[in-house]
């Protein structure tokens, strides 16, 4: 494939990168091997002759002056059966919020039917906001998980999902026992790695948090993610009322990070969800061992009693994620928005401490290439370095239902950012994952 236009990734933290009159190509793979920039397009037959990417020039996408390519959308944090009520149940705190709303939701989806036609739901929907890599929490069903992964690979989505575990502190009909839940990750793990995809279906050891799990079965899934050499995901010093509820479990003197770290839990591998009561030790232990934050600053703000502190924790690994439903959106364009508002209401409380603050840059980068080294896919997704899979977006700004009004003449800084801050799914015209189009 080839494409001739603006191409807009963040390579690096905090800057973008621009390049205009730009042509990439892809090769049957789907894999970047051009990228280049400043060609005048009456030199772009020569350059393509150059570039020995002729035999592709009947698939040249050229783009208009009000389009750009993107890098997909990565979100790191995102509970999948609670599709179904985004959008409401924001008006209790967390500990309450699960047993009122989530368990009963999720208890649905031991019906396979029901998880089908979610889940279906689910994956169109982020991938028409531009989500082409996400790390899902399923439901404790093991068949429901199945279903989950077989929607992703049906759909082209990168997926990284666990089958939730939770042998105590749960709902009426909403628990397993410690051996049940061992032996269903067992089982979601080979009928994932059955489907023989690695670099799109991956299974995710999933203790839900500490509450709701014995240090019986932490122990095990800690040995299961060792001997499989897998991710793990969990909730990590979320809010007040859990931070209290593990102390009562645990006792004051251990902290989330300490037991998950003696659970073998904490790993280059491991995304926690929300951290926005780690403390500075807790950090610099994450940190140790490679493992990273999925920021949530939606969330954080309904449930977590605070604004994690984005800045400050440059040496820690971070991705940005939704946590549908506890974020009321499945748009990761949200996501981003939300992450630098949060940074200057934080700014503020810390006398107005501008290095505090993340720009929209910073947070797209989180939400791109910071997803992609939070998941091990740096390499793979993210940017558009050479030899990296394509996953992108195809971003116009002036569709016909475009909420972008342009009443003037505008540079191309000036439409990523308005994209940024103003755009929705109406602007995303195109998905491709690995190349190939699924949108």
């Amino acid at each position: 494939m080839l494409i001739y236009g603006t191409v807009v990734h963040t390579p690096k933290r905090g800057t973008i990168s621009i390049h205009t009159n730009a042509l990439l190509a892809t090769n049957e793979e789907g894999r970047i091997v051009a990228l280049k920039d400043n060609i005048p397009e009456d030199k772009l037959d020569s350059t393509i002759d150059t570039l020995q990417v002729g035999h592709q020039r009947q698939s040249l996408l050229k783009l208009s002056a009000t389009q750009f390519i993107l890098p997909g959308l990565i979100d790191t944090h995102i509970h999948a059966p609670q599709i179904t009520y985004t959008g409401t149940a924001t008006d209790i705190p967390l500990m309450d919020w699960l047993q009122k709303y989530t368990f009963p939701s999720e208890r649905q989806f031991e019906d396979p039917a029901w998880a089908r036609k979610v889940y279906d739901v689910l994956v169109r929907r982020l991938l028409c906001n531009g989500t082409t890599t996400a790390l899902y929490f399923a439901s404790i069903h093991l068949e429901a998980s199945k279903i989950l992964a077989d929607s992703a690979l049906k759909h082209g989505q990168r997926a990284f999902i666990g089958k939730v575990c939770m042998d105590q502190n749960g709902a009426e009909g909403y628990i397993e026992t410690t051996e049940q839940s061992i032996e269903d990750t067992k089982a979601f793990i080979a009928y994932c790695q059955s489907k023989q995809r690695p670099q799109h279906l991956v299974p995710v050891i999933t203790p839900r948090f500490l509450p709701t799990c014995s240090p019986a079965l932490l122990e095990q899934l800690g040995a299961l993610a060792r001997q499989h050499d897998l991710p793990i995901q969990s909730h990590i010093s979320e809010s007040l009322d859990e931070v209290a509820f593990v102390h009562a479990l645990y006792g004051n003197e251990d902290t989330d990070t300490e037991i998950f770290d003696r659970m073998g839990l904490l790993t280059q591998r491991s995304v926690m969800a929300h951290g926005v009561h780690l403390s500075p030790n807790d950090v610099d232990t994450m940190v140790a061992r490679g493992s990273a934050v999925a920021v949530c600053p939606l969330s954080n703000v309904y449930f977590a009693n605070g604004v994690f502190p984005v800045q400050p924790y440059q040496k820690l690994k971070m991705g940005l994620g939704t946590d549908v439903a506890g974020g009321y959106s499945p748009s990761m364009l949200q996501s981003i928005r939300h992450c630098a508002v949060a940074s200057r209401y934080l700014a503020t409380q810390k006398d107005h401490d501008p290095s505090l603050v993340v720009d929209w840059m910073t947070a797209l980068y989180m939400a791109t290439l910071g997803g992609a080294e939070a998941l091990g896919l740096q390499d793979e997704v993210g940017s558009f370095e050479l030899n990296k899979s394509l996953d992108a977006l195809l971003v116009d700004i002036a569709t016909d239902n475009s909420p972008i009004d342009l009443l003037d003449d505008i540079t191309p800084m000036d439409m990523v950012e308005k994209f940024i801050n103003l755009g929705d799914d109406r602007n995303i015209i195109s998905v491709w994952i690995s190349g190939e189009r699924k949108l």
